[in-house]
């Protein structure tokens, strides 16, 4: 007989990280998803040139951890992977949606999405699944889930939400053929209102360009 598989439903934890306090002088908050192999408080120093005042910074974690280069220790992690991946979306969905909710982020700052690789479709995926309109939507070195399509984004208003495409000229991970699957992907997500940069550099986070973004 075959094993059968089952699935159920419990209660688990996980972390995120915060960087500078909301006060009355903050401008922006970043909600910021980082790539494959980080953990949040790594990633969060590629922030750190935004002036602390004006810039409150949310970075929450992925939740599947491992070791990395089995060297068991320096600890990475996962978003998803292609092994029961709508569940684990909808697991990091609700867990993205409780991070959103616990920071109680005022409505009078600029709400800044901020993906990098991996990070990308999650951005992406929260932001067609919350139906919200952030100040700026940051699609950094990584790739838009072909699930989504242009009818999923109808919510938007490009003429408040602003749409930046950025990646490394020499980016491994972007090959020739997938730069032009995912600018098609841009051209029809976004009718044509994404602005795209390039820098001279591979898959790599470069903190001059975010502190340059706003």
């Amino acid at each position: 007989m075959a094993p059968s598989e089952k699935t159920v439903i419990y209660t688990t934890q996980n972390t995120y990280l915060t960087q500078n306090p909301i006060t009355q002088k903050t401008k922006n908050v970043w909600l910021v998803f980082h790539g494959i192999g980080y953990l949040s408080r790594y990633f969060v120093k590629y922030f750190e040139g935004l002036n602390p005042d004006e810039n409150h910074i949310i970075v929450p974690q992925a939740p599947s951890k491992y070791y990395l280069k089995n060297e068991y220790k320096y600890v990475g992690a996962s978003w998803l992977t292609k092994e029961n991946t709508p569940m684990e979306i909808n697991n990091v969905l609700n867990y993205v949606d409780a991070v959103f909710d616990a920071e109680e982020i005022p409505s009078d700052v600029n709400l800044i999405l901020f993906g990098f690789s991996q990070g990308v479709s999650i951005a992406t995926r929260w932001l067609v699944h919350k139906k919200i309109q952030p100040k700026a939507l940051i699609l950094y070195a990584g790739g838009i889930p072909n699930e989504l399509k242009k009818e999923d984004f109808g919510f938007l208003d490009f003429d408040t939400t602003s749409v930046e495409i950025i990646y490394g000229n020499a980016d491994a991970f972007l090959t020739p053929e997938r730069l032009k699957t995912e600018k098609v992907k841009i051209d029809a997500l976004f009718q044509g209102k994404a602005e795209v940069t390039t820098f001279k550099g591979g898959h790599e986070v470069k903190p001059e360009l975010i502190a340059g973004l706003i």
